[in-house]
């Protein structure tokens, strides 16, 4: 299934997306208020969507896509977003360049969060903020969406805690991120993490692990990869939060972005207003967002 958010005159609220047409799952026919309230309810409550949307009923109610506002899939999760840094060994050797140090992959995952107020739709307009940063930067990244939670799962159940998987474009404020030594408030600027434009479930997804992944500024291609060079793959990811830490459903995982960001390029290179940045994720879907 390919789950959304959106927004349709007065209404807002969870949909499925058939093709170029939107199935509301609407509250007054027994379905869930938002898409959180759907994970959370639990596999059998998925299970009554999957079987709802291969219906005639389904079809029935149908909003043209093209009609609807998309907002984020969450448009506000419960908890910050939890993200990896340096999950790509390219990514790690291009920013070592940069500081002139030696690239060495980490040892163990390095984790911070966003935000829960950085969450924005996947065609909205991200604040320039500014006065606050001038080196906006883009990083398309594998966000994942736990289904099933738990504590200390381990590596070989994890996929099995999924719900299924998202576009995130970590906007990360670099001189932001150096001025303050670390990475949170960088990288949780209001619109700094546009998300979606789907949740696919992760039957539709038949390895997390064999992804491409692609960003654009303004047309012009700036990454270029694949999952299959994550450092840390998705079920080590959920299996190392988990140690101690309990995952809940609705918890959001952004897995690090590939090579090709703005800040290790020469010379470095950062969004201003007017442009237009784009990532995908083979088999989700495509963000594309303005810089206002």
């Amino acid at each position: 299934m390919q789950l959304l958010t959106y927004r349709y005159r007065d209404h807002t609220g969870p949909g499925l997306l058939h093709g170029q047409v939107v199935i509301p799952l609407d509250p007054s026919h027994g379905w869930h208020g938002s898409l959180l309230e759907l994970v959370a309810a639990g596999p059998d409550s998925w299970k009554k969507v999957s079987e709802f949307s291969r219906s005639p009923a389904a079809a029935a109610d149908g909003l043209p896509a093209r009609d609807i506002e998309w907002l984020a899939p969450i448009p506000r999760p419960g908890k910050n977003i939890m993200c990896l840094g340096w999950n790509y060994s390219e990514h790690v050797s291009e920013s070592a360049a940069v500081s002139g140090r030696q690239a060495e992959p980490p040892k163990d995952p390095v984790v911070f969060t966003k935000n829960v107020t950085s969450v924005t739709g996947p065609y909205a307009d991200i604040p320039a903020h500014a006065g606050v940063t001038a080196e906006l930067d883009w990083e398309v990244e594998l966000g994942v969406v736990i289904g099933v939670g738990g504590r200390a799962i381990a590596r070989e159940q994890a996929l099995e805690h999924v719900f299924g998987y998202t576009v995130i474009n970590d906007i990360s404020a670099r001189d932001l991120q150096f001025r303050h030594k670390q990475f949170f408030i960088g990288k949780s600027l209001d619109g700094a993490c546009p998300m979606g434009p789907v949740i696919v479930t992760r039957d539709e997804i038949a390895d997390p692990q064999d992804l491409a992944l692609k960003s654009w500024v303004n047309g012009t291609l700036k990454q270029d990869s694949s999952t299959r060079h994550m450092i840390f793959d998705v079920a080590t990811i959920i299996s190392t939060l988990s140690r101690g830490m309990t995952l809940e459903p609705g918890d959001i995982i952004a897995t690090g972005t590939p090579s090709g960001v703005g800040f290790a390029r020469k010379p470095p290179e950062f969004l201003k207003p007017g442009d237009v940045v784009e990532c995908e994720v083979e088999g989700i879907g495509r963000l594309r967002n303005r810089l206002v």
